[in-house]
């Protein structure tokens, strides 16, 4: 089982992005999938989830209204579209597998991306 994600990058404060996370080895639509994110010098912090059905779970306050979760299931991936990014949203962003459905409790998660840095600077 692996994820990858890939996506991030250097972008001005109100800029957008979008990180993709692309499972290998197994079918990502029998899992739910979390994105998480961890800022320099700080503990790592949930972002969105999405369960097998397609539920979303919203797992930090901040990014409501910003950021979006969803998935092609053709594409065997998870997408994390950012708008209206600000420096704080700044961090190593990593996607995560666990069962059908989401958690906010990271040490549920089995299987993580090895990260892509997003960094929100003038």
């Amino acid at each position: 089982f692996q994820l990858v994600e890939s996506g991030g990058a250097l972008v001005q404060p109100g800029g957008s992005l979008r990180l993709s996370c692309e499972a290998s080895g197994f079918i990502l639509d029998y899992y739910a999938i979390g994105w998480f994110r961890q800022a320099p010098g700080k503990g790592r912090e949930g972002v969105l989830c999405i369960s097998d059905s397609g539920a979303i779970t919203n797992l930090a306050d901040s990014v409501k209204g910003r950021f979006t979760i969803s998935k092609d299931n053709a594409k065997n991936t998870v997408y994390l579209q950012m708008d209206n990014l600000k420096p704080e949203d700044t961090g190593v962003y990593y996607c995560a597998s666990r069962g059908a459905f989401c958690s906010n409790r990271d040490t549920s998660y089995a299987t993580w991306g090895q990260g892509t840095q997003v960094t929100v600077s003038a």
